[in-house]
């Protein structure tokens, strides 16, 4: 029986190119992750470019609160042997006027409704790892991404490692922080590169292989 892994994040789990387009799934790191696991894995990709923890965009659109899709996301590709969230980086957007500890709130209400939705073969609960997200650069004020970040973005995703790494404990769930591995360009100073996408998907196979 296949194990099997969801990946639940925004832009930078779809995969989005700095310069716009998608990678390809030999480099999008959900999908270098499936191939160095190999067959008796399941990846399932569920990134959504804009996607934050708990709002929609009032400027964007609809359909990016990430609590609001993720129980019919989760009932969906049950059977789930491990439930992976990467989120927090749209959050840090000046019109939400969020902070580290209001964003690790936010998590903290993924994290319950995953523990709610998300089963394995056996019906026990999945297991939860909370991946702090890749770094906002310091030069993302001189890129096209300015405006709608704002400044205290900056400071704010510097603080996500953190304090996501509190709350996983609180929730008592597994945490993974992606910045030491995940490159970002910057070009935009947001979006992984090539290169992130496949060492981030080479760390996170040594994280599945260590529980699961």
């Amino acid at each position: 029986m296949q194990k099997r892994i969801l990946c639940y994040g925004d832009s930078n789990t779809y995969g989005y190119i700095p310069t716009g387009g998608r990678y390809d799934e030999n480099t999008r790191w959900p999908m270098r992750m499936q191939r160095l696991l190999g067959e008796s894995y399941a990846v399932i990709e569920e990134g959504f470019n804009g996607r934050t923890c708990v709002f929609d965009d009032p400027v964007e659109g609809g359909f990016k609160s990430g609590v609001q899709y993720l129980p019919p996301c989760l009932m969906t590709h049950n059977p789930l042997d491990a439930v992976l969230i990467m989120l927090g980086t749209n959050d840090t957007k000046v019109r939400f006027g969020m902070t580290p500890m209001t964003i690790g709130q936010s998590m903290m209400q993924l994290v319950r409704t995953a523990k709610q939705y998300a089963v394995n073969e056996a019906g026990e609960v999945s297991h939860i790892v909370i991946v702090a997200p890749p770094l906002i650069l310091d030069n993302l004020m001189q890129t096209r991404h300015a405006e709608c970040f704002g400044p205290q973005a900056i400071a704010v995703s510097a603080g996500l490692p953190r304090e996501l790494r509190r709350i996983s404990k609180l929730m008592r769930c597994d945490f993974f922080d992606a910045s030491p591995y995940a490159e970002v360009s910057p070009l935009d100073a947001v979006h992984m590169t090539a290169q992130g996408h496949l060492r981030l998907g080479e760390a996170m196979a040594d994280k599945i292989r260590s529980f699961l």
